[in-house]
């Protein structure tokens, strides 16, 4: 299967393909290209014209007092304007490289080979990049659209299940956001962690088809785009507080059941809408395909999430920034007053959601 789609962005059209065997693609596409991978793929990028970057795909290197070195790395390989990047890895790599490319010289043209299937999913379109200050997560960061996306599946082939699983719950969840005929067509294809290539293939096309609209529509993440933070508030506090023993799509799988129980506790009855049943059975499998949940969320300190919720970049002074679920299914985008109240509201649909999940 090959597949082959563009995106309108504001710097111009970007080509989306996905079809195995594209990583010789992205390393020839031009004749001054820079590497910047996950130095897991260290043994594979060898004999290339330029000694590529290589960075270890942890929190800690997405931050911005280390992105002082890799600029310096980048003057010292002699990068200039017309130095594109390509970025091989996962979302932090993603991250990284389209930081770098936003701000180094003012811009460089730059592509991604993403290696995860969140990022195959997900994060590998709109341009995004997202780096952590201290102890906020993803506090700064630019919307800088690349030149060209390869995603082949084949990278995906040997993934521990609980990435597969992170993957899958950004992908449910964005088709979740777009429609229920988007919803449906991926569950159709009875996504597990265990699923083949070719029809991981349709699910990568399905997902990135469906965030394509939200791209296009608010590429700068104003309105539209927005709703694509569904299960975020919540799940990077929980992300954030197990010190990334919860990876960042089950994390965000739990936000969203937090939203759930929210919505639930003010009184908002889905029993009737047979999406958000189909949508919040399928997010509990994949959310236990992690190793030791239960232990890993007993360990957690409630208030330790709550203040990490409260610190989220979204909210305003004066109120809460939340995406929540619609009793006809679907999302809208509520902001509601810092009462101790709502604290203690939002408090209790998080702790519901932790206890249910250690078990």
């Amino acid at each position: 299967m090959s597949e082959f789609f563009s995106i309108d962005s504001s710097t111009g059209a970007y080509d989306v393909r996905v079809e195995r065997g594209l990583l010789a693609r992205a390393l020839s596409a031009r004749e001054d290209t820079q590497v910047i991978a996950d130095a897991f793929f260290r043994p594979q990028l060898t004999g290339l014209s330029r000694e590529p970057i290589f960075v270890e795909a942890t929190e800690f290197e997405k931050s911005l007092d280390r992105m002082t070195g890799l600029i310096e790395t980048m003057r010292a390989k002699g990068l200039t304007r017309g130095t594109a990047l390509v970025a091989i890895g996962g979302g932090i790599i993603q991250d990284i490289a389209a930081f770098a490319a936003s701000v180094y010289m003012r811009g460089l043209a730059w592509s991604y080979v993403p290696t995860t299937v969140l990022a195959m999913v997900d994060s590998c379109i709109g341009g995004k990049s997202s780096i952590n200050v201290g102890p906020y997560k993803n506090l700064v960061g630019t919307i800088h659209p690349p030149e060209h996306i390869y995603v082949d599946p084949a990278f995906a082939e040997t993934l521990p299940h609980d990435q597969f699983a992170s993957g899958l719950i950004e992908a449910v969840k964005i088709c979740y956001c777009r429609s229920g005929e988007a919803l449906t067509a991926h569950l159709s294809l009875a996504p597990s962690v265990s699923m083949s290539t070719d029809v991981l293939e349709k699910v990568i096309v399905n997902s990135l088809r469906a965030k394509k609209y939200f791209i296009e529509i608010d590429e700068f993440d104003k309105k539209e785009r927005l709703l694509l933070n569904f299960g975020h508030t919540f799940g990077h506090a929980i992300e954030g507080a197990s010190h990334y023993r919860v990876p960042h799509g089950i994390a965000v799988g739990l936000g969203i059941c937090c939203a759930l129980n929210f919505q639930r506790d003010r009184g908002i009855d889905f029993s009737g809408t047979k999406d958000v049943a189909l949508f919040a059975q399928h997010l509990s499998v994949m959310i236990r395909t992690l190793p030791g949940l239960g232990e890993i969320l007993l360990s957690l300190e409630h208030e330790d999430v709550m203040k990490r919720l409260e610190s989220d970049k979204k909210h305003t002074a004066s109120q809460y920034t939340l995406i929540l679920p619609v009793a006809e299914g679907g999302v809208r985008l509520e902001r509601v007053d810092k009462t101790p109240s709502i604290r203690q509201a939002i408090r209790k649909a998080m702790e519901a959601t932790l206890v249910s999940f250690q078990q």
